[in-house]
């Protein structure tokens, strides 16, 4: 009785082992990521956009601009609108990305 206790549980131990060295690192297809850290040069860029309003004025606002305000997500999934910086008020953008750009 003991001997099958013993062997019951190493097998359980080895299955169990085998079952944890089997991760794997996930892969992807999307080339453009949701959330970017770095400015894209070719920012704002057009996509469907998952920001709420209020998520795209507090990342306008994080970005350095205040009273941001009228954002509206236009045809391109880009959210637009105005705030001041550095004491002019200018038009101001976010895409999908979460690339902030000043409107020239």
């Amino acid at each position: 009785m003991m001997y099958k206790i013993t062997v019951l549980s190493a097998g359980l131990l080895l299955a169990a082992s085998g079952a944890f060295a089997q991760s794997q690192t996930p892969t992807t297809t999307q080339t453009t990521p949701a959330v970017n850290t770095d400015q894209n040069p070719a920012a704002p860029v057009a996509g469907e956009n998952s920001f709420t309003e209020a998520q795209a004025k507090s990342r306008i606002e994080d970005a350095g601009y205040k009273n941001v305000t009228g954002l509206k997500l236009d045809g391109q999934g880009v959210w637009r609108g105005t705030a001041m910086k550095d004491g002019k008020e200018a038009g101001v953008s976010l895409d999908f990305q979460g690339n902030v750009t000043m409107a020239k």
